[in-house]
Parts: C-alpha cells; structure tokens; sequence
C-alpha cells in the first residue's frame, strides 16, 4: 500500500492536506471524494519516475531515530492528544526520509480506520515482533501511551549496552587494524631496501628468508594475495550467517578473554530488561520470552529460551527450567524463581539488568585501560621483531668480514 500526498477542500470551502494511504493514486482519490473533498492536488509520496519506473531511495532507520520517535509519541499521547494527530506530526517532523514516509503511511491507514497494530506491522523492516508486540499491548491495554514510553526506556538502555560494547571493542580492532597495514607497508616498501644491503652468498636466518618470501610474494603476486583474503573473508561471512556458523563463532566469542564476558553479561542484560519490559505490558510469558531472546541477537540464549519454552508449557517454573541452563548464571535464576513467589517478576528483572549494565559499564572502562599497553606492546613486537629480522644478516656480515 503506497501513500499520498494531497490538498483538498471540504464542503466549507477550507483548504486541507494530509498524506492518505492506497493501492494508487485512483484509488486513492475515490476516497478522498467519498469523504465529499474537492481535490485540489494528489501526489505520491516519497518516488519519483524516471523512464516510466518508479525509483525509491530508501534510508535505513536507525536505533536513534526510532528510540526519538518513540520518546515523543508516547509524550504526545500521554499528553492527550490523538493517535492519528500525532502521527502526522512527527511524520511531519521526522528527519530520515523512510521514516517519515513509514508514519505518514501509518497515520493515513490508522485514520482510515486500520488497528494501529495492523498499520505498524506493515513495516517489519523498521518495527520489529518485540516493537509490535508492546505496541499490540498497549493498544489491546489502552495505555499505549504508557507502553511506549517504557519501551522508549528499554530502547534508550538498549543503545547505552551497544556504545559500551563499542567503546570496548573499537579501539583494539583499529589497533591491529593499522598494525596489519603498517606490516604489509614494510613488507612492500621496506625489506627490498634491507635486500639490497644484504651480502651475496649470505646464509639467511629462517625468519628473515620468511619475511623475504612473503615481501616478494606481495609484491609480485598481489593480485593472489587479494583474491585469495576475499575469498576467505566471503566463506566466512557466509558460514556465519548459517545457524551453526552463528552459533559457533558466538561460542568463540564468549571464551575470549574479557571480551566474553563482556558479551554474556550485555546479552543477560538485554535479555532480562526486554523481558521485563515485555512481561509488565501483559504479554503473556511465552510471546515474551521468545521476544526477548529474538532481541538479544544471541542464538545461544534462543536455543535455551526455546528448551525453557518446551519445559514451562510442561508445568515447570521459569526459575527452574533457567537453573538448568549453563547460559544462565544462578542469580538470575534464583531471582527469577523469587520472582515468580512473590508477584514481583518484572521488578526483579529490571534489577538483573540493572545489575548487569552496571557491570557491562565497568568491564568496558576495565578491558579499554588493560588492553592500551598490551596493544602498544603486540605492534612494538610486530615492528621489532620484522627489524631485528632484517638487521641480523647485516650484523653477521660485518661480525664474518671483521673476524
């Protein structure tokens, strides 16, 4: 269904615009003179033609723009203002073209009578099954204003997880990022200088004719050497978007050093806030727990989220079927099972990420000042050690011709 642009007038004689929602643009128009408007103009919205196709330059819409939106609708709702009213406005005002054009759809179709729920579920690219399904709470509820801006909360907590994992992660990748670009720099550029100073006849040491063979396979064979690391890279990529690819590389990721823990502690913590997020909504615990898993990104903590799911519809607690699940540490479990006793899961829940956060904030500040001076010491090795390589046949030439 595309969306409208239109300027009409009604039977006052009062000039209107607005975006309305329709097949195309005649069907589009039927509606407009069933509502007893006079069409003054009536555009598509968001395309252009070009040799007879239309072409559509779609955004991505980002974390940001959506924790934004959901922020000032739910205040715009909360404040008493209509659904329909405030969608048009922030379409209105919103700054990503694809967003704008998702809301000036969804404001005409909510208009036209469409559940809101159906409206958003037309865009399953921006609104994801755990956005829709807090918005099918809240509307379901009537406190979707309410819904929203808890949801707005868990997406703003989301985004902080992510910049802490980045801050954490960003620095060693740039590191040995340009470390590798600084070796293959002086394997091209520096060792046939060292060649040239190099005796005839010379016994070479094992490393320095490894670093020779690998200057001159560069530089005579490059195109190889590109081919061969796009292939790898592609395979790679690949493997990791099957199941057992995903899961095999997120199970190296956890036996990393620091960096795993790091991870499992941001997934827990994602987990347990979606979770109860979702949970205080009145989303019945099934839906929720499979929201919650999908939102982590982790296929570890689906798999056993989908074998609690299994154990829960058999009667057991959610605090027992976690306590058996290696992914879960025990306080998460025993706080859960408290949970479950006293009335109070979701509360609980916030605690646990709370708690999980705060250790996430502190792990990355920790791993960012450890890994600075044993990043300066791997490229002080790298450089080094290539130079030590390439100075000793020099040295023994001249210990040889001294003796």
């Amino acid at each position: 269904m595309a969306a409208f642009n239109y300027e009409v007038v009604d039977s006052s004689g009062n000039l209107l615009s607005g975006v309305i929602a329709a097949e195309n643009e005649d069907l589009a128009a039927q509606k407009l003179k069933d509502q007893g408007y006079l069409i003054v103009q009536l555009k598509s919205q968001g395309s252009r033609k070009m040799g007879g196709l239309h072409l559509t330059r779609e955004k991505k819409v980002s974390h940001g723009d959506k924790t934004i939106f959901t922020r000032q609708l739910a205040t715009m709702l909360n404040a008493g203002i209509p659904i329909t009213r405030s969608l048009f406005t922030l379409s209105e005002q919103a700054s990503n073209p694809s967003l704008k054009k998702a809301l000036g759809t969804i404001a005409a179709n909510v208009e036209s009578g469409t559940s809101i729920i159906s409206a958003f579920s037309e865009y399953p690219s921006i609104f994801d099954q755990m956005y829709l399904g807090m918005i099918r709470a809240g509307e379901v509820g009537g406190t979707l204003g309410d819904t929203l801006a808890r949801l707005s909360d868990q997406m703003q907590k989301d985004k902080n997880l992510k910049d802490n994992i980045r801050a954490a992660t960003m620095y060693p990748i740039a590191v040995v990022s340009f470390s590798i670009l600084i070796l293959i720099a002086m394997l091209i550029f520096l060792v046939p200088v060292f060649q040239g100073f190099f005796p005839e006849g010379i016994e070479m040491p094992l490393i320095t004719q490894l670093i020779i063979n690998m200057s001159e396979s560069l530089r005579g064979y490059w195109f190889l050497w590109i081919g061969i690391i796009s292939i790898f890279i592609l395979l790679i990529y690949l493997y990791t978007k099957t199941e057992s690819g995903a899961i095999t590389l997120e199970r190296i990721w956890l036996k990393l050093p620091g960096f795993g823990s790091l991870y499992h502690r941001t997934v827990l913590a994602r987990f347990s806030r979606t979770f109860a997020t979702l949970f205080s909504n009145g989303i019945p615990v099934i839906r929720a727990l499979e929201s919650s898993g999908t939102a982590t990104g982790s296929r570890l903590i689906q798999t056993a989220i989908e074998e609690a799911i299994n154990e829960i519809q058999e009667g057991k607690n959610i605090g027992e079927t976690f306590s058996q699940k290696s992914f879960f540490p025990p306080i998460v479990s025993q706080m859960i099972s408290v949970g479950e006793e006293t009335g109070a899961l979701p509360e609980l829940l916030d605690k646990i990420a709370e708690f999980y956060e705060d250790e996430v904030t502190a792990l990355s500040k920790t791993l960012t000042s450890m890994i600075e001076p044993v990043l300066l010491i791997f490229v002080g090795l790298i450089v080094g050690g290539m130079l030590v390589a390439l100075y000793i046949p020099i040295f023994t030439a001249i210990t040889q011709s001294a003796v």
